[in-house]
Parts: structure tokens; C-alpha cells; sequence
């Protein structure tokens, strides 16, 4: 494993199992409570299996104590997830939802939805409204759901489902991951090319990276002194040395002649 050089924690995925609040003679929530939390743990076992940190440990996941049919169920599990360091959040359910008093309404957390497309059972229903109710308050959300309709009781993950649980989930970590972090750019603008130049206003806005400027001078500075870690230079050196072609630079030569012309 890795030695962590993150500094801070690497952020935990939280899946939020909604649901049908209705109870009564008709007994709704009681006939989808298992459903519902078992769509949660699938997921929470799928990112277990196949997601790893930068570090290689397996992503965290946690589950809400409960499914969310309501107001106060919601808040309980934001405050679980807030004890749990929780910065991703996928919304599972199977049925229909009352959207606006289960979604998850925490600004900085990254969404995603995954709403089951059923017989009799109208989960991708839920899934549009619900992501329309995040548009219109402003709360990007991911969408997923299945290109087949499948049986009410199916338990299991379609193959197209997993790709884009996956999708999501690996582009959430990676941007949970970055934000509150620094983005360290080694000298400027290289050889006049406007796409090397930084656009921090981006960095810091859209990815929520801090942005550092040193000049090219410091690599040499800490070679000259031995500022670097010796085992990975060797190991950087040693790849480097197997797959990487050596020959002649053409650069220098470039450079060199441009200057005889002026």
C-alpha cells in the first residue's frame, strides 16, 4: 500500500435509500422498505469492489441508519453524513418519492440519483422529477438509470447501470478529492503557447483547487542540494531508463541556429 501524502481526509461516499413515505391500509412504505435498502447496499458493494483512493485503499461508503421517506428522516441521515465526512452522495430508489422533502439539499456535496426503471414501480419517475427540483434550486445532480425495463422484484445491477454508478462515483472521488487542494504550476507561459497559461479564476471556482506559481529555477535548486526523495529518483530513473527512447535533442539546435539567424 501507498504511504498517504494527502493532507486530510479522502472523501467517503453516502447513499441515501428514498422512499415511498405513504403508510396506511394500502401499506406502501412497508412493501418497499427492503427493496430500497437493498438497492443502497448493492451500490455501496458495487464502489467497495472497484473504487479505490489515489493511495489504493477502497473508497469509504456509508448508508443512512434508515430509508428517507420524509423531512426529519432526511435530516438524520445529513447528520450522519456530516459526522462521517461524507462529500458524495448517491440517491437510490425504486419507487415513487415525495422529491423536495428527500432529496439531499447540502450545497457542497457532489449528487447523483439513481432512480430504478420497473414495472410497476416508477423509480426513473422519480428520478426526472427529482432532478428537476435539483435544477431548479440550483443543486447539480447526476442521473442514472436503466436503458431496460426490469422486473419490479429484480435485485440485480444491470451492466449498464454499474458503468455509469461507476462513472459517477470515479469522477466525484476525483473531484472531491482535489477540492481544498493546491494546484502548484512550475514556471508560465512555455515557448508562447496560450493553452499553458493558468486560468486560476477556473481552478478555484469550478474545481475548488487553490493555485501556487514557482519558478522553474526551484527544480534546480533542489537537485543541486538533494532535495528530492532518493528511492523514488531512482525508481523514476530506473523506468525512465527501460521505456523512454534517448537520443538526439533537436531543441538546442533549433535554438541555436534561430539566434545566428537574427
Amino acid at each position: 500500500m501507498a504511504k498517504n501524502r494527502l493532507i486530510g481526509g479522502y472523501p467517503v461516499i453516502g447513499i441515501r435509500p428514498t422512499i415511498d413515505g405513504r403508510r396506511g391500509p394500502l401499506k406502501v412504505r412497508e412493501g418497499l422498505e427492503e427493496q430500497t435498502m437493498g438497492m443502497a447496499k448493492a451500490a455501496a458493494k458495487l464502489f467497495e469492489e472497484n473504487l479505490k483512493y489515489s493511495n489504493g485503499e477502497p473508497v469509504k461508503v456509508v448508508i443512512a441508519d434508515t430509508t428517507i421517506g420524509r423531512v426529519a428522516e432526511a435530516a438524520a441521515c445529513e447528520e450522519k453524513f456530516r459526522r462521517e465526512g461524507v462529500a458524495i452522495t448517491l440517491t437510490v430508489t425504486p419507487c415513487w418519492c415525495y422529491g423536495s422533502e428527500t432529496m439531499d439539499m447540502n450545497p457542497e456535496t457532489i449528487k447523483g440519483v439513481w432512480g430504478l426503471n420497473a414495472t410497476e414501480r416508477p423509480g426513473a419517475v422519480y428520478l426526472a422529477s427529482v432532478l428537476a427540483t435539483h435544477a431548479q434550486k440550483g443543486l447539480p445532480a447526476f442521473g442514472i438509470y436503466g436503458h431496460d425495463v426490469v422486473d419490479a422484484d429484480d435485485t440485480t445491477i444491470g451492466e449498464d447501470i454499474k458503468e455509469k454508478l461507476l462513472r459517477f462515483a470515479r469522477a466525484a472521488v476525483a473531484a472531491a478529492t482535489m477540492r481544498g487542494k493546491s494546484y502548484l504550476q512550475i514556471g508560465s507561459i512555455c515557448m508562447g503557447i496560450g493553452g499553458s497559461i493558468i486560468d486560476s479564476d477556473f481552478l478555484e471556482s469550478y474545481l475548488g483547487l487553490r493555485v501556487e506559481s514557482v519558478d522553474e529555477v526551484e527544480i534546480i535548486r533542489r537537485m543541486s542540494e538533494g532535495i528530492y526523495d532518493e528511492a523514488e529518483y531512482q525508481k523514476a530513473l530506473a523506468w525512465a531508463k527501460e521505456k523512454c527512447k534517448i537520443g538526439f535533442d533537436k531543441n538546442p539546435e533549433f535554438f541555436r541556429k534561430s539566434d545566428e539567424v537574427k
